[in-house]
């Protein structure tokens, strides 16, 4: 008989009781399958609405952009990536993306030249080129982000009974956010995810060397991996100092980044002018604190103070700086001092919270950093984690109102609300009237919305009350894990072990 040894606040959960059919018909090993499979359905229905740029000439919006660098890596130099014709969708992320870029458009060229003809293919939206870009989003998670989600939830529950494995798996792989930003909106922020938790699956077996590679190639992928580094960087130093032959781990460690770095920017370590355009394209200071209304401490400080119009771009570079070291530094010097696993994760939500709330050009997308780590503690923190999801999907409703995606927006926030079960049978009195006053304002907030007109005078009113909104419960939420990382216990499913206690 399989133990049932799930938390008592998914007693409710579908997910719970569909696995337990399973277990009654002997058919559990079909559990990966079915949760892949799920996973996928939902994906493919949701790559059915509109993206970012659809049908919205001149520019297009982010698919365009994806699209276009597929076509400049096919055809052009890599000394020519970053330079070329940047006011149509220069390349602005690290080398992975553009091998990456290059890889697909490669072979989406093989089926149909047409869709990366250089220049002449701009705007290009063909149902069939539509359909290989979004396979590209599909099959780059399936091959990346997907298998570390199994492999993370067997490392900390396999131990735990298949029960805890398999509803974890599909919690973490049913998160909406990403599942929005990815397959509606069109990114492909799972595959620097995908990277980071292949990293950190690492870390838990103490494979450190090989998740400082997989680490890198996030970094490698898309830059706001940076949001992770301060805790990783902790992590592993903190372990240089408790594992056996930490001196030996410490170059390894060192040798492994450089040249997995090295191997990344190669094409471009031979001028130095092509490696600071590079780097210029990657981290584009001269943008501005902020490029649109985002939930974080600066756009609602800007509601009341004008930052734009009394800082000068430089000052906002250093405010931002010194606020979000100030918030990062403490929690990567507690992890360090006490490197265990379990404390890692809550670091990483916190460092990557931090640098959503606080550092410079944050987009509403670069929610997904802090949200993977919240979800990979779904059976740890489930409130909490529920909580998060939802303020997230709120936040970034006019991001996605904009592009035509309300109705996909509701009902993936349903349904991750429906698989976990709510907010469970919680006890606290206090938890559930906060949990029903922050829903009954999300749902006034979105009626408001719909059917009040907002006033001449005040067009933004209602992007401007989200911001708020959302920057008020993220800091809330940030607070509490801040606390959960101070006074962190092993994981629920470590032995009474000396060792298990140090997980």
């Amino acid at each position: 008989m399989i133990k049932d040894n799930t938390p008592s606040l998914f007693v409710n959960s579908p997910v719970r009781r569909s696995l337990q059919r399973l277990v009654q018909n002997e058919t559990l090993w079909t559990a990966p399958i079915i949760a892949i499979l799920f996973a996928s359905l939902i994906r493919w229905i949701v790559a059915l609405n509109p993206y970012s740029g659809y049908n919205a000439p001149p520019m297009f919006g982010d698919y365009e952009a994806q699209r276009h660098w597929m076509e400049i890596t096919t055809h052009l130099p890599t000394s020519k990536w970053y330079r070329y014709d940047l006011q149509w969708w220069g390349l602005d992320y690290p080398p992975l993306t553009a091998f990456h870029s290059w890889l697909c458009g490669i072979i989406g060229s093989k089926i149909d030249a047409s869709w990366f003809a250089l220049d002449t293919s701009r705007g290009i939206e063909t149902e069939s080129s539509k359909l290989f870009m979004r396979s590209t989003v599909f099959v780059s998670e399936a091959l990346i982000y997907m298998p570390a989600v199994l492999v993370f939830c067997q490392i900390v529950y396999g131990s735990n009974g298949y029960l805890k494995k398999h509803m974890a798996a599909v919690l973490i792989l049913m998160q909406p956010a990403l599942i929005m930003i990815d397959h509606a909106h069109f990114q492909f922020n799972s595959v620097m995810l995908g990277f980071a938790l292949w990293a950190i699956n690492c870390f838990m077996t103490k494979h450190f060397v090989l998740g400082s590679i997989f680490f890198c190639m996030s970094l490698g992928f898309k830059q706001m991996a940076l949001y992770y580094a301060p805790v990783v960087f902790a992590f592993l130093l903190g372990r240089c100092f408790t594992e056996k032959n930490g001196i030996v781990l410490f170059v390894k460690l060192g040798v492994s980044v450089i040249v997995t770095f090295g191997l990344l920017f190669s094409p471009w370590l031979g001028s130095l002018d092509d490696i600071k355009q590079v780097f210029t394209r990657i981290f584009p200071v001269a943008r501005g604190l902020y490029e649109d209304k985002v939930a974080n401490v600066w756009c609602a400080v800007n509601v009341v103070i004008k930052l734009r119009q009394i800082m000068t771009v430089e000052s906002t570079v250093q405010l931002s700086l010194l606020a979000t070291l100030a918030v990062v530094i403490p929690v990567g010097i507690h992890l360090g001092l006490a490197p265990s696993r379990r404390r890692f994760l809550y670091a990483m939500i916190n460092s990557s919270l931090g640098f959503f709330l606080f550092s410079f050009q944050v987009h509403e997308k670069s929610i997904l950093l802090p949200l993977m780590p919240v979800t990979l503690l779904v059976l740890e923190e489930p409130i909490a984690t529920t909580m998060f999801m939802n303020v997230a999907m709120f936040s970034m409703f006019p991001l996605l109102k904009r592009e035509g995606l309300v109705l996909p927006y509701f009902i993936t926030s349903i349904m991750w609300n429906w698989l976990v079960g709510g907010y469970g049978p919680t006890t606290c009195l206090a938890t559930r009237l906060g949990t029903l006053g922050v829903h009954l304002m999300f749902i006034i907030w979105h009626v408001a919305e719909e059917f009040i007109e907002a006033p001449a005078n005040l067009p933004d009113i209602y992007t401007v009350l989200n911001v708020l909104i959302s920057c008020g419960l993220f800091t809330l939420l940030f607070g509490y894990y801040i606390y959960r990382q101070f006074t962190v216990t092993p994981f629920i499913h470590a032995s009474n072990s000396p060792k298990a206690k140090t997980q």
